[in-house]
């Protein structure tokens, strides 16, 4: 009950507009002082401070997003848009499938799902106008697309869950990569879905030659090389994510100036947005790891474990149960919040029940995934809005439904078949 209580707090502390990050290291300071004393409380968040900081694994975070804030600068998203274009544009709802191949081709190099929505709005938005698309299927297939940039590694949130549950971060990059593609591949046949019921929703483009698909590939080989070289460096053994991060940042920037796209004015608006990106997002580890600490000494982990486990069902069956909270927690809260205020309670019970604690990551990110996407919070509508004003939010809320459906079943395949997410990581060296 006395965790319920601090739960309680924060959640009023967060619908009256404060910061995350602010919630939670204030309830979190405030609840341990109350339980343990004020000396102890100002010690803990001290070294909680100095650990994080002073953490290896999250030395990837700023490699990682100075990786993506360079191949962004090289234009790298009008190439993808134009390869995928090329190769599936001419069928019906073509050019809503190409956004999502597109989406998920920048969210490998990108790591952020309003990055990728915001960017792949500006770059496919126009050539769907000019095909008369419907608004509704243009502009879901963009939000639902984007939602795989912190899924399709690397992946910022898979760090910063790595980070609190002590997970390995290799292992739950390289875990994402088949849920991943099958997002896609079930984000294609939403849209196909769509055009089913309204062929007039999305007419066919061009259709483009080998030889111009060829020659739009060229483009983006340099960067496709890239991602194999990080992604099959961490899956090899070859090197640590930390290893891989440098790798990708010297090769994004090797690729920027390759391109012709970076000047030092760019340079130094990349550095300067890559510091404060890191530095937020050390800010709210810091923040997640003291309010963790408020959560472990009330003993609310072990209290729901020991409830859990002596009710009379299935371990399978608390898995979907802690789906359904984190569903319905989606419709409310924004999908960061959300994972830094639950995943403290739920990862002791997960863990103790037996499952993977990576497995567990790729379902919470794939749920986040459907809150970023679903009314009234959904976050990449709000981008999608501010990037395309003239389109009404209830559009965009009607052409996500097939898209959301799909997510649904696609967490019921990970939680049925572990398999999908744990079979590359148990190849791994």
């Amino acid at each position: 009950m006395e965790a319920l209580y601090w739960f309680v707090v924060l959640f009023a502390l967060l619908f009256l507009g404060m910061p995350i990050s602010f919630g939670l290291a204030i309830v979190g300071f405030v609840g341990f002082g109350v339980n343990v004393g004020w000396v102890p409380a100002a010690s803990m968040v001290a070294q909680v401070t100095v650990d994080t900081a002073d953490a290896y694994d999250l030395s990837v975070l700023p490699l990682f997003v100075l990786m993506g804030s360079l191949v962004s600068q090289a234009r790298l998203s009008e190439q993808l848009y134009a390869f995928t274009n090329a190769l599936v544009g001419h069928r019906r709802g073509g050019l809503a499938m190409a956004t999502v191949m597109a989406c998920g081709g920048f969210a490998a190099v990108c790591g952020s799902s309003l990055a990728t929505a915001a960017t792949m709005s500006k770059v496919t938005m126009p050539s769907m106008r000019r095909y008369r698309y419907s608004d509704e299927l243009a502009t879901a297939s963009i939000a639902a697309g984007g939602t795989l940039g912190i899924l399709i590694p690397p992946s910022i949130i898979l760090v910063i869950y790595g980070v609190m549950t002590e997970s390995d971060i290799g292992k739950l990059f390289i875990a994402g990569i088949l849920p991943g593609i099958l997002g896609v591949l079930l984000y294609m046949g939403a849209v196909a879905a769509t055009i089913a019921l309204n062929p007039l929703a999305g007419p066919p483009g061009e259709r483009a030659s080998w030889l111009e698909r060829a020659r739009t590939f060229r483009g983006i080989w340099g960067v496709v090389a890239l991602f194999a070289l990080v992604m099959g460096g961490i899956y090899g053994g070859v090197f640590t994510p930390t290893e891989a991060a440098g790798i990708g940042a010297v090769g994004a920037f090797v690729f920027a100036l390759v391109r012709r796209t970076l000047t030092f004015r760019m340079l130094f608006e990349v550095l300067l947005d890559t510091a404060r990106t890191t530095g937020m997002l050390m800010f709210l580890v810091i923040a997640a790891m003291v309010f963790s600490n408020l959560v472990i000494i009330t003993g609310a982990p072990n209290v729901i474990t020991n409830w859990m486990t002596g009710l009379d069902i299935s371990p399978l069956a608390v898995i979907f149960i802690i789906v359904g909270i984190y569903v319905a927690l989606g419709c409310v809260f924004e999908s960061l919040a959300m994972m830094l205020v639950t995943v403290p309670l739920f990862y002791p019970l997960v863990q103790g029940l037996g499952f993977d604690l990576i497995w567990f990551g790729i379902i919470i990110v794939v749920v986040i995934e459907i809150s970023m996407i679903t009314p009234p919070i959904g976050v990449n509508v709000f981008v999608l809005k501010s990037a395309i004003p003239d389109v009404p939010m209830r559009k965009i809320f009607i052409g996500l439904v097939p898209f959301i459906g799909v997510d649904i079943v696609r967490v019921v395949l990970l939680v049925l078949f572990p398999g999908i997410a744990l079979y590359l990581p148990s190849l791994m060296r």
